[in-house]
């Protein structure tokens, strides 16, 4: 029996019983199909985060104070001490302390109440530098930034968020506008481009001022020259770890300190953040397709049983195929087509469903998810395979009768 002829007779005999050939491809097709949507999540995931942290800006480090202990004893997290000043910010900007460094842009960050005609919104009021729109990789939609002479003379200037702007005036055409933080009046002289969030951070809820304003008309106190992070840009992304250590050795001499693992500072790049998120959303995602994959299994099992009921229902023509000839490849290579068959519509439909799945589930999830071709490809393969694998034994069993045997059988 030639291969086509081989084929045409599996997939006559897969046909005839239209129902239970459709019942045994849903197990192949439900798994292949969550296989693709699993795989697909992992990357769309990774992807996701990647793009938020990207979204600080680029080649970046992030420097944030140590933690700070209260007269109690009582430790506060990392982030929660006075450690890092504005000196530190202009030193890490010498390029004789830092060459590999591009640009700093330190903040000073606190949540205030912002009032706009008879509106009021708490927002973070962040105070920085000139530096801050590109260190930031952000753009203006209006009007103009801070400049140095803003922060020489403590002026008292604004750059809106987009949706602070809508929030206080209900559109972002707010230029020359004035708001009121702690009682005294500042002009609006920018919106910032809409930018998303990054985390649970809305970077489109923000108002900018001068460091020197922020620092002496809205914060004050002890902590008036402190900074809550400083923004270190490298001047490009193959000097970002030369950059990392000169930001790390200048902060350690500047505060004095001889042993790094004693450091009031923390220094992390977004090289560090990708690598942590996609190693958790890995590991999520291998997790996730083995629990796919036991769906497959089950298909598998399910492919096997009905191969063996086909056996038992095809004894006798088993039989007369051996009685005229038929040598017990032949029967083996038939079987074995007809559980292929099964595997490879399986896949087939499995994928398709799941691209389809992958294309309507963002909008429904609020995620993306990246359909991979090696998914796509490598299921359908698999699919076939499992077909073959699980229809050996009844195809072996089917070789093995004997002439005699099967013809008598009822």
């Amino acid at each position: 029996m030639s291969w086509l002829e081989t084929l045409r007779t599996g997939w006559s005999a897969v046909r005839s019983h239209g129902l239970r050939s459709a019942l045994t491809v849903l197990g192949i097709l439900i798994g292949i199909a969550a296989v693709i949507l699993t795989v697909g999540l992992g990357l769309g995931t990774q992807k996701d985060v990647s793009a938020q942290i990207s979204s600080l800006g680029s080649n970046l480090l992030i420097v944030t104070p140590g933690s700070s202990t209260g007269t109690d004893g009582v430790r506060g997290g990392f982030g929660s001490a006075a450690t890092l000043t504005r000196s530190d910010a202009e030193a890490l900007g010498s390029t004789t302390n830092a060459p590999d460094v591009g640009a700093v842009a330190p903040e000073k960050t606190t949540s205030l109440s912002l009032e706009a005609n008879d509106t009021n919104w708490t927002t973070s009021v962040t105070g920085t530098t000139p530096d801050w729109l590109d260190v930031r990789s952000r753009t203006l939609e209006t009007g103009s930034f801070l400049t140095d002479a803003d922060d020489t003379d403590r002026s008292k200037v604004v750059v809106l968020g987009s949706e602070t702007a809508t929030e206080l005036f209900g559109t972002t055409r707010v230029v020359g506008q004035s708001i009121t933080i702690n009682d005294d009046d500042y002009q609006v002289i920018g919106v910032l481009a809409a930018q998303g969030a990054s985390g649970s951070d809305d970077l489109d809820d923000v108002a900018l001022v001068p460091l020197s304003t922020a620092s002496e008309e809205l914060v004050g106190g002890f902590s008036r020259n402190s900074v809550s992070t400083i923004y270190v840009q490298a001047a490009s992304t193959d000097q970002l770890s030369a950059a990392n250590q000169e930001v790390t050795n200048l902060l350690l001499n500047l505060h004095g300190i001889t042993d790094a693992d004693s450091a009031d500072f923390t220094v992390s790049s977004q090289d560090a953040l990708v690598s942590t998120a996609t190693a958790v959303y890995r590991t999520l995602t291998v997790l996730l397709t083995g629990i796919a994959g036991l769906s497959l299994l089950v298909g598998g099992i399910g492919v096997m049983n009905i191969m063996l009921v086909s056996v038992t229902e095809r004894t006798r023509e088993i039989g007369l195929r051996k009685a005229l000839g038929a040598p017990p490849w032949a029967i083996r290579r038939q079987f074995l087509v007809e559980a292929s068959v099964l595997g490879l519509a399986g896949g087939v439909i499995g994928a398709a469903l799941g691209i389809l799945a992958a294309h309507v589930l963002p909008g429904l999830l609020d995620t993306s998810i990246v359909v991979s071709g090696a998914a796509v490809a490598g299921s359908v393969v698999v699919a076939v395979g499992i077909g073959l694998v699980f229809g050996v034994y009844p195809a072996t069993r089917a070789a093995r009768l004997t002439p005699i045997d099967a013809l008598r059988s009822e």
